[in-house]
């Protein structure tokens, strides 16, 4: 079921990847530029300490793929049955080389064999311009609270049936 795109091999996540996805939620979230999120924001999105025992217990819950590069895995992508992207993410000295792109379209693919009528998300700042450039709209602006702190990310869905 692993499909490639250049380098990039998707495939489905194991339950062996959940430290590996953590680390990757993690490193993502506090690389973020702090003019976008700031520092505090961050961690509201992803504490510190890391909670490996979530993942660990979240990865076998949800249909999560991820993108390994020379077998190792530098990004992952969950999907709903109903046809939400839980969660996107990337590791950081990998973004902007195709793994997100290979990620999605991996997922897309899937949805439409499934025959899904749309794909939802509640992108980041960040990756609200990702999920343009792929036909999403935007439905509204959310505001998320986290810690004591309030997150703002974006509603967004794309129709796959003409």
């Amino acid at each position: 079921m692993a499909q490639g795109k250049g380098d990039i091999r998707v495939r489905p996540a194991h339950f062996a990847d959940a430290d590996r996805i953590a680390d990757i939620f993690f490193d993502s979230v506090h690389g973020i530029d702090p003019d976008i999120y700031s520092r505090a924001e961050q961690l509201a999105w992803a504490p510190a300490p890391l909670d490996y025992d979530y993942w660990r217990r979240a990865i076998p819950l949800h249909e999560t793929f991820v993108a390994c590069i020379d077998r190792r895995v530098v990004g992952f992508i969950g999907l709903e049955p109903e046809g939400y992207i839980d969660w996107l993410y990337t590791q950081n000295y990998h973004q902007g080389q195709g793994v997100a792109s290979a990620l999605y379209d991996h997922l897309e693919n899937l949805a439409r064999e499934r025959g899904l009528a749309l794909l939802s998300v509640s992108a980041s700042d960040v990756a609200r311009p990702f999920f343009e450039r792929r036909g999403f709209r935007v439905l509204r602006a959310n505001q998320v609270e986290r810690q004591g702190v309030s997150l703002r990310n974006w509603q967004m869905q794309k129709p796959l049936t003409a």
